[in-house]
């Protein structure tokens, strides 16, 4: 009896509670009050049990009826969501969208652009993964994200296409507490060799075997960049952080550039760039997403 549960009568139902009488809903659905109260009555039948108390001059839910108004109502839901996805994808548009997005990115630049898209995609599912270095690419290169947001790394990817839309500053801080801090003038690298160096780690294997701006043949290895950045305010090592990150700490005084030899003392320029499969190009979705984020300030 339950398997001929109909649309027709779930929205039916859920018309007269909202609409506050059988005919009121009918009107709201173009119907007759007589239709109505057949297509309330039917779905009673149906699945055993009273909706409504006809006793007084309106209908008015029973208990048992305001439990089962809330299933009905997540029941519509759900077919109106399966319906507006399936037309999503006969135009082209993504149902769903999976994204890895680099360490590094401003996470506030992140949080605006992804309140539009909500308004602008409602339809289309966002999934946002966070890594870094070679981890942030391995998602893309194996299928479980689409589109990658990721800072650039001196190695080739013949089967990704990489565009950049931006660039950050990668300085060199210490807590102002720490020894490097306290030398005046350019600090050379025989310097910063004598003291312990936050590395955050590659999450995957694709960069084994390679260290980019490791600078000391002492280093801790952090797995991410939050607890880095913990432990270069507790005076724990020295390390490269994006600029973003720690501009209110140098202002603080929390924090202290290192004005390392060899390097420029604002910091180094990486890129940003948006990332996919040569072969997969981004849809509408996506290809929004890119075009944003290419205007959003990125330090």
């Amino acid at each position: 009896m339950l398997d001929g549960v109909s649309l027709d009568q779930l929205r039916t139902f859920v018309a007269a509670v909202d609409e506050g009488s059988f005919s009121a809903a009918a009107r709201k659905l173009n119907r007759v009050q007589s239709a109505v109260s057949g297509w309330v009555s039917g779905l009673e039948d149906q699945i055993g049990v009273t909706l409504f108390d006809r006793s007084g001059r309106f209908p008015k839910l029973t208990p048992q009826g305001a439990l089962l108004l809330t299933d009905a109502r997540s029941i519509i839901s759900a077919v109106d969501t399966l319906k507006a996805r399936a037309k999503l994808m006969t135009s082209g548009l993504e149902p769903e969208l999976s994204v890895v997005v680099d360490v590094f990115f401003p996470t506030s630049a992140i949080t605006a652009v992804v309140k539009e898209f909500a308004e602008r995609f409602p339809h289309t599912r966002l999934k946002i993964f966070v890594e870094g270095l070679g981890a942030g690419y391995q998602p893309i290169l194996d299928g479980r994200c689409s589109l990658g947001i990721l800072a650039s790394l001196p190695v080739s990817f013949p089967t990704l296409s990489i565009e950049r839309i931006g660039e950050f500053s990668l300085v060199v801080v210490a807590s102002v507490d720490h020894p490097l801090s306290r030398l005046s003038g350019k600090i050379p690298r025989r310097e910063l060799a004598k003291h312990v160096q936050l590395v955050l780690t590659d999450r995957s294997e694709l960069l084994a075997g390679k260290d980019f701006g490791v600078l000391s043949p002492s280093t801790w290895r952090l797995a991410d960049l939050s607890t880095k950045y913990a432990f270069l305010k507790d005076g724990v090592g020295w390390g490269s952080m994006p600029w973003h990150m720690v501009e209110q700490d140098l202002v603080a005084g929390a924090l202290a550039t290192l004005d390392v030899e060899g390097s420029p003392k604002e910091g180094v320029k990486i890129d940003i760039c948006a990332v996919h499969a040569t072969d997969s190009l981004p849809g509408p979705a996506g290809q929004w997403l890119i075009d944003r984020l290419s205007c959003s300030p990125i330090y």
